[in-house]
């Protein structure tokens, strides 16, 4: 799992699948979607974007409400999902996204 340190989203989401996790530290739902996240941080690439510290972002993405996952192939988004979920959708998803 990667915690976006820097602007460089698109640089590190350009080659292969990425499941891009935009959340704040102050969500309750956020939290609940990030242990979520660990538990499956050996079956996909994760990156997490704290929109607080990256407006810019936010905006460019589009970001209306968080958790907001989105998943990206060889840098284009795919999929994307608003708000919580079970470990056993996210891989679900995962799995329609990345085919």
């Amino acid at each position: 799992m990667v915690h976006l340190d820097k602007e460089d989203l698109n640089e590190l989401i350009a080659k292969g699948n990425h499941v891009v996790d935009f959340y704040a530290e102050w969500c309750g739902p956020c939290k609940m979607m990030g242990t979520i996240l660990e538990s499956v941080d050996d079956k996909l690439n994760i990156v997490k974007v704290d929109i607080d510290k990256f407006p810019d972002l936010t905006k460019e993405y589009k970001i209306m409400s968080v958790p907001t996952i989105m998943f990206f192939k060889d840098g284009e988004k795919v999929n994307e999902t608003v708000g919580f979920m079970e470990e056993d959708k996210l891989l679900e998803l995962a799995n329609e996204s990345f085919k």
